[in-house]
């Protein structure tokens, strides 16, 4: 049996936490920013956890992280 490959891009948005779930970056902080309030945008750059029912499709593009 091959070794399974790493999904790269993936591999570059979510990081592993010490708990076991994955943390990953907002959307919607690139660009067409005027619109938003600052509240808004202050809000975005924080980092979040995946949601629990996306971990399990994560762990299958991340099979050795």
């Amino acid at each position: 049996m091959p070794k399974m490959k790493t999904n790269r891009g993936a591999a570059k948005r979510f990081k592993r936490t010490g708990s076991g779930g994955f943390k990953r970056m907002q959307s919607h902080h690139r660009h067409i920013l005027t619109k938003k309030n600052a509240k808004r945008c202050r809000q975005l750059r924080k980092v979040t956890q995946v949601a629990s029912c996306d971990t399990k499709a994560v762990e299958r593009m991340l099979p050795y992280v």
